[in-house]
């Protein structure tokens, strides 16, 4: 992708997010070889940073990577509480911006993060992305990829329903309608992993708040704009349409994120609202599948839809990591073009950096089409003041789902809790 439009995309991406200020420097202490060769890795990204180690090792013989994965839930319930014990691993999962419990601002503040600043890549982020790389000033994540958010479908499930992707809200509920109709459910929705409940509001908020006001954020960061009195109301009513018109399978409460993937890779459903990443997961599961992303009508008007996209998960070194060096040496090549492009070929995404001769997967033709006609927002939680915002959205949505909560009650909450701040 040429950089321009690298540009275009982080023009419109400052915003589902995961030195310090101790002097320690970037050299590590010498120990024993043993120590020295390993290095230790958690790592939100299930089923492509396997790749990317294996490649990293191969290049450094006698290097060995001892990594754990996880979903994103169990990770940021468990990765600060590792920091601040002093147990965490050598290299971890961050996310951009502020977002949630793992992301750059929450972890960097504290002093849990190295300072990256000082590495080569680093000077060559594009402004936006740098901004959510950043705490005060300064780099702490190194971000990889850039994502997007969209209805993705299996489109051999289609061919067999005799449907087509839906290009407007009003065709998006008729297809809900037949697909459920025929016992093949248009989308799976994993909301027992609280995280997923996010993907379709944000699908919808991307149209039906910031088609027509781009400053939407910069409202609400001056006080002038609320969640309870703008159209996220709108895209709220919109998603409990979706639930209502048969969208999703039975239980979306009792669905995981693994199992949703299941159900789309299989074609016991149409497709999945997800992130770009998942088609990487699904093709996993369904080698001859063919997956695409599009955007998930929110309107009659498709010369009004948006998508979100923006910087996706990246890594972090622990401040206080037994092993710096080696956790510099793989962050370094998760950051080089071989290290870049294998990454997001695994994961099927688009590279955070340009000039890296990366070779866009056609599955991913649409987004790209978007990024390059600046047709994007950020995920909206990036730029959000604290964690907590995200946190009650999320909890919020599966109440509704329950029946326990309503949007108006959530919307509120949000409200709340952007207020209080940093």
């Amino acid at each position: 992708m040429k950089r321009s439009k690298l540009a275009a995309l982080t023009a419109a991406t400052v915003s589902l997010t995961l030195a310090a200020a101790c002097s320690g420097g970037t050299n590590a202490a010498s120990g024993d070889k043993a120590q020295d060769n390993t290095l230790t890795l958690a790592s939100v990204d299930q089923g492509s940073v396997e790749e990317v180690i294996k490649a990293f090792e191969a290049k450094n013989p006698g290097v060995k990577v001892n990594f754990t994965t996880s979903g994103a839930d169990q990770y940021q319930q468990q990765i600060r509480t590792q920091l601040a014990s002093g147990t965490a691993p050598d290299v971890l999962s961050v996310w951009p911006g502020n977002g949630n419990p793992g992301a750059t601002y929450v972890l960097a503040k504290p002093g849990y993060l190295l300072d990256l600043s000082d590495q080569a890549w680093a000077a060559k982020y594009p402004d936006a992305v740098k901004s959510v790389a950043q705490y005060d000033g300064k780099t702490y994540n190194a971000i990889f990829g850039l994502n997007g958010i969209g209805a993705v479908y299996n489109e051999e499930a289609l061919s067999k329903a005799g449907l087509t992707a839906p290009q407007t809200w009003t065709q998006l509920l008729d297809f809900c309608r037949a697909a459920a109709g025929k016992g093949t459910p248009a989308f799976a929705l994993g909301i027992q992993d609280n995280w997923v409940t996010q993907l379709v509001l944000y699908a919808l908020v991307a149209t039906t708040v910031y088609a027509d006001d781009r400053d939407f954020d910069k409202k609400m960061q001056a006080g002038q704009a609320t969640f309870a009195n703008s159209p996220w109301t709108t895209a709220m009513a919109k998603y409990q349409d979706m639930d209502k018109a048969g969208c999703f399978q039975k239980n979306p409460l009792g669905t995981s994120y693994e199992a949703s993937q299941e159900l789309a890779a299989t074609g016991r459903t149409l497709g999945l609202v997800q992130g770009n990443w998942v088609i990487a997961l699904l093709k996993k599961k369904n080698p001859n599948g063919k997956f695409t992303i599009k955007p998930l009508p929110a309107t009659d008007n498709p010369a009004s839809f948006v998508m979100p996209a923006a910087a996706g998960a990246g890594y972090g070194v622990n401040a206080k990591a037994k092993n710096k060096d080696l956790a510099l040496k793989f962050v370094n090549f998760v950051m080089s073009p071989e290290g870049m492009n294998l990454y997001v070929k695994q994961q099927g995404g688009v590279p955070a950096l340009a000039d890296t001769g990366f070779a866009l997967d056609p599955s991913l033709t649409e987004l790209a089409d978007f990024i390059n006609k600046n047709r994007t927002v950020p995920f909206m939680d990036q730029l959000w003041p604290n964690a907590k915002v995200q946190q009650t959205m999320l909890s919020g949505l599966q109440e509704i789902f329950s029946k326990q909560s309503t949007p108006d009650k959530v919307l509120a909450a949000m409200d709340s809790d952007y207020k209080a701040g940093s």
